[in-house]
């Protein structure tokens, strides 16, 4: 019957990597991104990858070019305004989440997982779905410029503000969970001459750091801030997001006036609430959401990328087990990822209140939480940066079969 054809909307991490696995399986699959070219280059802000997303990386061939691109942040330091500064090797952060870890910039891996399927995916950048019509026996897809085509599924990897779960699922609104807490990430000359070392100034409710990039010469430098409400902005509007940070950070020293400085001359702000998405299911039909469209743990607190990585996984894995047919597919990669889900969805209140301190005791602790660890035996520090036990359990439950144990598609069941 052919190769099922499956669209897929968004070019970032989750859709290129569930595109391998879908054509490796026997599927047909086509990638719709709505930005003009791809999004790499070491853009946005570091991810961590851990565990078993470090094996699908390593399954797909790309193991080494993630381990060669990774993030060399050696040390993290906290600075507080009359106090010496306190110093953390970065690993030791991250020994109770799993033995294995990578960070490494967003736009370097959108890049790797991009580059391993160029070649045999069908990419379609500069457009968007704009409607979705479950036929029965296929869904017609409606574009913004192209023409509309028919599909066997149609996959969102779209996001946080994900088209693809508006259309079918309903609005952005029924299914967001604000934590209370802001992110924003730009370049700025690193005018530090920073080496290996991230250093952020904290003070109650706000937090501003600093890394080096690439080959030094550039900085990320980011805002991380608690609000008690959802600011009222454009997300689309960078200049009210530029005004809007000046507000929230034009009264502090240190090196922040220099960030800011840096903020207006900046063309890759990236600003958004930390809100996760909460449904009760991610598949509809012949749809489904993966990654941070279905089930976002929260920017920057939650694991999202390593969640994005499996979760892709699961599903091309899920899907080829039975046989393309999406009802017996979904429904089982909705059981495999919902225990993974729940466990990384309770990691982000307990790390906004670890990254962002929202008082000056709050700080002082975590200052000296950083100064104890080193001294700890490794099975204690473990237990103290396992986020509660909570990232621990998360990466125990995926239990990700290897792909040379799993099927190939004969054909599309079902039909």
């Amino acid at each position: 019957m052919g190769q099922p054809r499956v669209l897929i909307s968004g070019a970032s991490v989750a859709g290129p990597v569930l595109a391998y696995w879908l054509h490796r399986f026997g599927f047909r699959p086509t990638v719709v991104e709505r930005t003009a070219e791809l999004r790499a280059g070491g853009g946005g802000h570091a991810v961590d990858l851990f565990g078993p997303a470090l094996d699908v990386m390593d399954w797909m061939g790309v193991g080494d070019q993630v381990e060669r691109a990774r993030t060399t942040t050696e040390v993290i330091a906290l600075v507080r305004p009359g106090r010496p500064w306190v110093e953390v090797p970065a690993e030791m952060l991250s020994e109770g989440v799993s033995e294995r870890h990578i960070e490494i910039m967003r736009g370097d891996l959108a890049r790797i997982v991009f580059d391993a399927t160029r070649n045999q995916v069908e990419y379609v950048f500069g457009d968007s779905i704009t409607a979705l019509q479950d036929e029965g026996g296929a869904v017609r897809a409606t574009f913004e410029h192209a023409g509309p085509r028919h599909f066997d599924l149609v996959v969102g990897a779209d996001g946080l503000h994900s088209i693809t779960r508006r259309l079918i699922f309903g609005p952005e609104e029924r299914f967001s969970r604000f934590l209370g807490g802001y992110l924003a990430v730009f370049t700025v000359p690193n005018h530090l001459a920073l080496e290996n070392r991230m250093i952020g100034l904290s003070v109650p409710g706000r937090t501003a750091w600093l890394y080096p990039v690439g080959d030094r010469t550039h900085a990320r430098a980011g805002f991380l801030w608690r609000a008690p409400r959802l600011h009222d902005y454009d997300r689309h509007d960078l200049d009210a997001q530029r005004r809007l940070l000046h507000e929230l950070y034009g009264d502090l020293g240190w090196e922040v006036p220099r960030l800011l400085a840096g903020l207006d001359r900046a063309d890759d702000l990236y600003m958004d609430s930390i809100t996760q998405i909460v449904m009760p299911t991610w598949t509809g039909g012949r749809v489904a959401l993966v990654g941070d469209a279905g089930y976002c743990p929260g920017p920057a607190v939650g694991g999202g990328t390593s969640l994005a990585v499996i979760g892709a996984y699961l599903l091309a894995s899920e899907l080829v087990r039975a046989g393309g047919d999406p009802t017996d597919g979904f429904a089982a990669y909705q059981r495999a990822l919902e225990p993974v889900v729940r466990h990384s969805r309770s990691i982000g209140p307990a790390a906004i209140d670890l990254v962002i301190p929202a008082t000056r005791r709050r700080i002082w602790i975590l200052a000296q939480a950083m100064r104890l660890l080193p001294r700890l035996p490794l099975v204690v520090r473990r237990r103290i940066t396992t986020g509660g036990g909570s990232a621990s359990a998360m990466l125990d439950e995926a239990r990700l079969t290897p792909p040379d144990l799993l099927p190939r598609l004969t054909g599309l069941s079902g039909r």
